[in-house]
């Protein structure tokens, strides 16, 4: 049975809340163990739907996989049976799509579904493509797939049309243990780029400029590269969306386990907007508001700017900010689906193209809302906690994808919130990873 969200709104939230390890870098670290035959361990890793999937993608290829019920996960790739990842498991994350760079600079083959389209917009593998053939591989899209092939991969440099943190991934790991250097131009830049690095390191690579915009990868020979124990960063999203929580409601929150250098183009916004930001140590943020919001503008940018992952929970801020906001999504089109909801719920919202002006209104009313992706849904709970009334959340296996015991912790900071039966059957399976 399906389950939504019921809550009850209008209470500012005050407390501590611990940040779970990132979503967006678990994935990619647990692609990149296919790289050696040695067990891994990897700390601080979140119970998250996401990690289940790569989980099973893994299992498929070969690997054994034990994760614990704390926060550790075991993985070692020794006898891997296949370098196939098959679309009926790719479909269910893009994040996935990783583990081509990793199979191929393993073992010169690898055949990886195309993730298809995703509900956020289309995102091309083109760049992936490109740079995996820089590196002497043969690669050809059939049937849905993505084949490629290497007798041997020779370091090169790569110049990225854009920044894109995928196709940074993918080269990386691939270049790993390629013959020579390789040099990625334009490489993304965001904190999770540098835990993928730093992890490959750990495991025997040669990797620097991670947090630049240019990475350098000395190939290193494949018995260099070896097992290791890895704590995976804090995540960076979910600290903003309690930290967004808090300010919405005029309340109190402080975020513990949080690298505060990546929160920055948020705090920025959050301190114009009126809300205090102290850190009582180097990895504990709390955030205090106790007075209107006033409207801000924003365009989603690579890091280190805003964040495209953060939009969607800024708009349920600006919703109830004083005056007119202007928001610029410059990252993917189709990002904008949880104006509708917003928009139920009393939100004055209009939209042109990849432009969103938001006009704040007095207060939110609670309503029926769907989470139609992962960062819509984070928008619909801090709407709902803002809100007058009573909101409910449908969709929720979008939230299960980032945000571990998000219920627990919106309770441990105040919030009147509940998960309950959905038996109205309006959820859906996706098709699509988001």
């Amino acid at each position: 049975m399906t389950e939504k969200l019921i809550i009850h709104g209008g209470k500012a939230l005050r407390g501590e809340v611990e940040i779970s390890g990132a979503k967006n870098s678990v994935l990619k670290l647990m692609a990149a163990c296919l790289l050696t035959g040695d067990s891994i361990e990897l700390r601080n890793v979140p119970h998250l739907s996401d990690v289940v999937v790569m989980t099973q993608v893994l299992k498929h290829l070969g690997c054994d996989v034990d994760q614990q019920d704390d926060d550790r996960v075991y993985i070692q790739a020794r006898n891997i049976t296949s370098v196939e990842a098959p679309y009926d498991l790719v479909r269910k994350m893009r994040a996935s799509f990783d583990v081509l760079g990793s199979l191929l600079g393993r073992f010169g083959e690898a055949r990886v579904a195309l993730p298809g389209g995703c509900s956020i917009g289309k995102r091309s593998v083109d760049l992936h493509v490109k740079g995996l053939i820089a590196l002497g591989a043969e690669v050809e899209i059939n049937h849905g797939y993505v084949e490629a092939k290497a007798a041997k991969l020779i370091g090169a440099e790569i110049l990225l049309d854009t920044p894109s943190v995928g196709a940074t991934e993918n080269i990386m790991l691939a270049a790993t243990m390629a013959e020579g250097s390789t040099i990625i131009s334009n490489a993304a830049q965001e904190p999770e780029i540098v835990d993928l690095a730093n992890f490959l390191n750990a495991m025997g690579a040669d990797i620097s400029g991670a947090g630049t915009n240019e990475l350098l990868i000395n190939g290193v020979k494949p018995s260099a590269m070896h097992g290791t124990t890895y704590t995976v960063m804090p995540d960076r999203i979910e600290a903003a969306t309690y930290m967004m929580a808090g300010v919405g409601t005029r309340g109190d929150v402080t975020v513990n386990n949080v690298l505060p250098v990546h929160l920055s183009s948020l705090t920025h916004k959050l301190q114009e907007m009126g809300a205090d930001i102290e850190m009582p140590t180097p990895n504990t943020m709390r955030i205090r508001c106790n007075q209107r919001l006033q409207a801000q503008n924003i365009v989603t940018q690579p890091f280190p700017g805003f964040p495209t992952d953060l939009q969607a929970p800024f708009m349920a801020l600006l919703s109830i900010a004083d005056g007119v906001s202007i928001v610029k999504e410059t990252i993917y089109e189709n990002r904008f689906k949880q104006v509708g909801e917003l928009k139920r719920m009393g939100a004055d919202i209009a939209v042109e193209r990849d432009v969103a002006v938001v006009t704040g209104v007095p207060h939110l009313s609670g309503a029926e809302v769907n989470a139609h992706d992962l960062r819509a849904g984070a928008a619909m709970v801090i709407a709902g906690v803002q809100a007058e009334g009573t909101t409910q959340v449908y969709d929720l296996y979008h939230l299960d994808r980032g945000y571990e015991h998000i219920v627990e912790k919106m309770q441990s900071i105040g919030a009147d919130i509940q998960r309950v039966p959905d038996t109205s059957e309006r959820s859906t399976v996706p098709e699509d990873a988001v």
